[in-house]
């Protein structure tokens, strides 16, 4: 009912509507004869052909940092007393560095890869990882093999050092931009006000 309703106010009905229109006044002049059924319809059709398309709208970025913090807060409270204690740093390790992300998510580029895993991490990969592994009896997940000789638990650590592993990458990324901002800065106030600059003296009045 949507669709047909956009359609009813859309440019190609109101175009084909008005071109219908048209027809009709000419066939009360007597233009059309007996085949002015076909001409109004084929106006009609015509308009639609040729109104404009609708334009599609565009997406806004839909990055929301307050949205990330809570999704990453909820997988951490989540693990409280229910991981050894090295699964439970890693996971507050992660957390930590998504947080430390945030401030410095409107410097990444438009359609950043960077930007949209760091959202991803929180409010999938991490709490999907978390939610996998708890949802197993505690017996089966540390003693149960499963995969390689390897026990649930252990395939959390590795999955944990994964996320772990990306995050770090965006990180250093992201601290590897300002450390170049720094240093471009450096250079423009050495070349300003270091030693051979053209000394500066304070306007007359």
């Amino acid at each position: 009912m949507g669709r047909f309703l956009r359609y009813l106010v859309g440019a190609k009905n109101l175009l084909g509507c008005f071109l219908a229109l048209v027809g009709l006044l000419l066939h009360l002049f007597g233009l059309f004869g007996a085949f002015w059924p076909l001409v109004v319809v084929g106006l009609y059709a015509a308009g639609v052909l040729v109104g404009p398309r609708r334009k599609p709208k565009i997406a806004r970025d839909t990055f929301d940092a307050a949205e990330v913090r809570r999704a990453v807060d909820r997988a951490y409270q989540m693990t409280h007393g229910r991981l050894p204690g090295d699964v439970q740093s890693r996971v507050a390790q992660i957390r930590q560095e998504i947080i430390e992300l945030l401030p410095h998510t409107a410097d990444f580029p438009v359609g950043s890869q960077d930007l949209y895993v760091l959202r991803r991490m929180a409010v999938d990969y991490l709490p999907t990882t978390l939610e996998a592994y708890l949802s197993l009896p505690a017996s089966y997940a540390t003693q149960r093999r499963i995969q390689a000789g390897k026990t649930s638990l252990d395939v959390l650590r590795e999955q944990l050092g994964l996320l772990d592993e990306k995050m770090g990458e965006i990180a250093e990324a992201v601290h590897q931009r300002d450390s170049d901002r720094l240093l471009a800065n450096g250079i423009f106030l050495e070349e300003r006000f270091g030693k051979g600059a053209p000394e500066l003296t304070a306007p007359r009045e």
